[in-house]
């Protein structure tokens, strides 16, 4: 499913009107009922429906829904809130249909009527305004929306909620607080980001016929279990340990052996053939404890994390992860320096490593190998040299020029997982809870990515299907017998045979 902005939805429209030769008159007639259908799952037609109409397409969807709930029984009163003259084109089309119905239609003169009648609804559906809409609400937009998110009426909108921009960079709004979108044809960036998200609340994708083969695809995509379960690695019953790769972990430290244990038990419990684990001599007595699978590779140290080089040969191993508790040290700094360097296959630099990375970023560019970088919103800030607040702000726009700049994959951790390929393709990824907002849970996924990146032909899938199976655990466990509240990483670990199993079945 493409992820697309305000523009490439109009491009998408213009294509199929102009182009493709449909009525824009039918697709409207397609996207209201389709609205319709979705709203009569969730509201019973003994209760007081008020759909709340502005001019353009989403006030066009909004007599469409109008029309087609009253023809079904439903009790449904039409509120116009803009001015006769405003309703235009198809709109105006479907406004004459409605009343050539028979069914009555109010107009907006005052607007403490308008709120009376709020006061009685059961449920109000958002047809004001659509995804052209930047910045503040002007009246009567802004009392009225700010009258229905004090309403304890559900709140169902229509394709975007009224005032929230479609696109990023946009934070200073007034928006519709929905408990429910129905979005039209394909979720909008807004749907993704932090700041703009909540007002969506549950939403999903209603298809009204667009013509598929002559819309241009969007550089921004959503993952879902459709798009894992055909690239999934799978193993051949005459493979062995080597054929699914061999890992190497760098990090940990004394006082924090956890990380690298966690990763190193991920990337086994995901496939890996074998695993092998640099770390202080005095921390792998913790780390052993819990991953007796994983061999020790032989190094130095000095106050308890690693010193100097690893002397390691890095042909010998499939791909390389660093950075998981491994400090801030100057000899840290030196290894991730050496790993960007001098290891040739795919290399994921996690935590510290990222926080050394920022003085490496010319070294990181001069790489052969592929690079994946797995930030969570602090860690990207830190190496752009911005805010959390500007990268939240454009986080797709950010991610995107830094992968591109630097030849390197990024995976932009959060609620919505942003996976940004070299080229500046994107791909979201949406599974998962709270229950991953536990120390741990990143070092999880970097041994989960370091896996599937040695077992599959596509750096991208492999990403993404390691971020999907991450969520997937957690979404598995929570269901049955775990709480959010008391997930931890470890139980991510154990819960990714279940994960694995669900999408092969």
């Amino acid at each position: 499913m493409y992820i697309v902005t305000a523009h490439e939805m109009y491009d998408w429209d213009r294509k199929s009107i102009e182009e493709a030769g449909m009525d824009g008159r039918i697709l409207m007639e397609n996207a209201g009922r389709a609205v319709a259908e979705q709203v009569e799952k969730r509201v019973r037609n003994d209760q007081h429906i008020v759909v709340l109409i502005g001019a353009g397409n989403n006030g066009g969807d909004g007599f469409v829904i109008a029309r087609t709930l009253l023809n079904r029984g439903y009790s449904v009163k039409a509120w116009q809130l803009v001015s006769d003259e405003k309703i235009k084109g198809d709109a105006l089309v479907h406004k004459q249909l409605y009343l050539g119905a028979g069914f009555e239609l109010a107009h907006l003169t005052k607007v403490n009527v308008l709120f009376r009648e709020l006061d009685q609804a059961d449920v109000i559906i958002d047809a004001m305004l659509g995804i052209g809409v930047y910045g503040k609400l002007k009246p009567p937009f802004d009392q009225v929306t700010a009258y229905a998110n004090q309403s304890q009426a559900l709140k169902i909108a229509v394709d975007i909620p009224t005032g929230v921009p479609a696109d990023e960079g946009i934070t200073d709004f007034d928006g519709l607080q929905a408990d429910y979108t129905c979005i039209i044809a394909a979720p909008k960036l807004s749907a993704f980001l932090p700041h703009t998200a909540p007002y969506y609340g549950e939403w999903e994708v209603v298809e009204i016929g667009l013509p598929a083969k002559k819309l241009k695809k969007t550089s921004v995509s959503l993952w879902s279990s459709e798009h894992a379960r055909p690239t999934l690695p799978e193993r051949h019953p005459y493979s062995h340990k080597g054929t699914h790769g061999k890992a190497l972990v760098i990090g940990g430290s004394y006082l924090m052996p956890g990380s690298i244990a966690l990763s190193a038990r991920a990337a086994l419990r995901s496939g890996a053939g074998l695993a092998a684990v640099a770390t202080p001599k005095s921390a792998w007595p913790s780390v052993s404890v819990h991953i007796p699978e994983a061999t020790a590779v032989s190094t130095s140290e000095e106050n308890g994390v690693l010193a100097e080089r690893v002397e390691v040969d890095f042909t010998g191993y499939d791909a390389v992860g660093i950075g998981m508790g491994m400090g801030r040290s100057d000899a840290s700094r030196t290894i991730v320096q050496q790993v960007v360097e001098e290891a040739d296959v795919p290399v994921l630099i996690d935590a510290d490593g990222l926080y050394h990375l920022k003085q490496l970023l010319d070294v990181l560019k001069n790489r052969t190998g592929p690079a994946v970088l797995t930030p969570h919103p602090g860690e990207m800030a830190h190496l752009l040299g911005i805010t959390v607040t500007e990268l939240l702000a454009r986080p797709f726009e950010w991610s995107q020029r830094f992968a591109y700049n630097h030849g390197v994959y990024i995976v932009l951790k959060g609620p919505s997982t942003i996976i940004t390929a070299p080229d500046g393709t994107q791909v979201v990824d949406t599974s998962g809870n709270a229950g991953l907002a536990k120390g741990g849970s990143g070092d999880v996924l970097s041994g989960i990515l370091l896996a599937l990146m040695m077992q599959s032909q596509s750096i991208t899938e492999a990403l993404c299907n390691g971020c999907f199976l991450h969520g997937k655990a957690a979404e598995l466990l929570t269901t049955e017998g775990h709480s959010k509240a008391d997930l931890l990483a470890t139980d991510l670990i154990e819960g990714l045979s279940q994960a694995f199993r669900t999408l092969s079945s």
